[in-house]
């Protein structure tokens, strides 16, 4: 029976009986889970997922520090701010930020390529808040870095859970931004742990996050940078509630399942017991998937699809006749129409959502990364892109959405050339192999640092279970020599 919340007079049902529907003690549980999470009891597969993911994001940081548009304002405003003076790290920036300005700066450069990991039930990116919070939290108390991969899992946890309790399609439908919104408590989470926080000082930062919960779809008007921003922010304000929370500063009780918390004011039908399933013994973060290229997700099935067969028969773009990419019916929304619209992309953002623009770079070129979008005017692509098709695939579609799978069909040298892929690789089930992962990180991170400078970070983010503490590894992300900010 469904209930609604009346002024003064508690929750009832719609017809009209005074009634309080059952509560979970959600906020206490994360906070006592994020608490005493430690790295010893994280299962291998757990703790070794971790630090990949920490390695994928910082080429984002990397990366998004210098080629995004946004960042050069973003800095200039975190100048205005007075976040640019302490000793805190940012990567790709040689300049030391206050600890507010580096999980703010950190989060937002890790969000600006959109090619950060995906939590695809929850439609998030959960890396981007939670990480730079816990690297600055690092970084304020001396952590060890065993403790701050412990708190990563825990911001994760309650990240990614929180969304798919929301659900997350309800909460996208009231125009919220769950990685925003979501990723608040995961940062305070994960702060809170790095920082030693008892269950109780992180509960009160849980229900300090929630003041602060912010993040709108709005930026899908006009392209505004505000997506970027807002996670970010998200990530800043994880921080300061975990820090005030230290100082014995209260927070809101229930702050996640209350009649006023979390769940109930940005979604209409939360499922509060569902963000709880096996808290402590299944691991949402092991749901996470990496992108190994910089475009939406929809796209990719038929990328791994065109560099299979480009390697397995030698194609030539010049040899190419015509290619029909088959695709799920969202898949078609995003990034296969209106077709001749995705066949001449204008920019970054168009590449990004056109299928004809990702399929051409990787049949041409046998790769597709981000410095693919500085090719996009290349005759050879302009060539091909309009030979490439989209259509709504019924196999393809029998899989989704479990499955983000895909189809190509190349016509050359008066042969037929199909490959389907179910599960595109990324995916938690068929997840990047190190080598893959330091090789997508390289072509981030190496325009910034320099190779050899880059090893070194990369070494470090991969052996940080046994470091005494982060500011090595952070100062590994300082380039040596200055690098252009995008537009300068």
């Amino acid at each position: 029976m469904a209930h609604v919340l009346i002024s003064g007079q508690g929750w009832r049902t719609l017809r009209g009986e005074r009634r309080n529907p059952p509560m979970v003690a959600l906020t206490q549980r994360f906070a006592a889970y994020a608490a005493g999470i430690g790295h010893a009891d994280l299962p291998a597969e757990v703790e070794a997922r971790t630090r990949f993911l920490i390695l994928d994001l910082a080429g984002n940081m990397l990366r998004g520090r210098h080629d995004a548009e946004s960042s050069a304002p973003l800095l200039a405003a975190a100048r205005a701010m007075g976040l640019m003076q302490g000793q805190h790290a940012v990567l790709g920036e040689a300049a030391r930020v206050s600890p507010l300005g580096a999980a703010l700066l950190n989060g937002a450069f890790a969000h600006s390529l959109d090619f950060d990991d995906t939590h695809a039930a929850g439609t998030l990116h959960p890396g981007a808040p939670v990480i730079p919070a816990a690297l600055a939290a690092a970084e304020i108390s001396g952590a060890k870095g065993a403790d701050v991969i412990a708190a990563v899992v825990a911001g994760y946890e309650v990240t990614n859970r929180l969304s798919v309790a929301m659900p997350a399609g309800d909460h996208y439908d009231r125009g919220y931004h769950p990685t925003a919104t979501c990723g608040a408590f995961g940062a305070a989470a994960a702060a809170g742990r790095v920082l030693g926080l008892s269950a109780a000082q992180i509960e009160d930062a849980l229900g300090i996050a929630l003041s602060q919960a912010a993040g709108s779809l709005q930026f899908l008007a006009n392209g505004a940078w505000t997506k970027r921003f807002q996670v970010g922010w998200a990530s800043m304000a994880g921080l300061a509630a975990a820090l005030t929370a230290r100082e014995g500063f209260r927070g809101a009780a229930e702050a996640l399942e209350g009649k006023a918390g979390f769940l109930r004011a940005y979604a209409p039908n939360p499922t509060p017991e569902r963000a709880l399933r096996g808290l402590g013994e299944e691991y949402e973060l092991m749901e996470t998937a990496v992108k190994p290229y910089p475009s939406c997700r929809y796209g990719h099935a038929c990328v791994d699809a065109a560099l299979a067969l480009r390697a397995e028969h030698g194609l030539k773009a010049d040899e190419i006749e015509s290619v029909t990419m088959g695709l799920p019916n969202k898949g078609m929304l995003l990034v296969g129409a209106p077709l001749e619209y995705k066949q001449h992309p204008k920019n970054v953002v168009d590449g990004q959502f056109s299928g004809p623009f990702v399929v051409s770079c990787a049949l041409a070129h046998g790769h597709f990364g981000w410095d693919s979008y500085a090719r996009m005017d290349e005759a050879e692509l302009r060539t091909l892109m309009p030979k490439v098709t989209t259509e709504e695939d019924p196999e393809v579609q029998a899989e989704f959405p479990a499955n983000m799978s895909g189809k190509l069909t190349v016509r050359a040298r008066g042969q037929v050339f199909t490959k389907f892929v179910k599960v595109p690789k990324g995916e938690p089930s068929n997840f990047l192999t190190e080598e893959e992962l330091r090789a997508k990180f390289h072509g981030l991170a190496d325009a910034v640092l320099g190779h050899e400078r880059a090893v070194q970070l990369a070494d470090a983010i991969l052996t940080l279970a046994t470091a005494p503490d982060v500011h090595a590894m952070l100062r590994l992300g300082a380039p040596l020599q200055p690098v252009r900010l995008a537009g300068e």
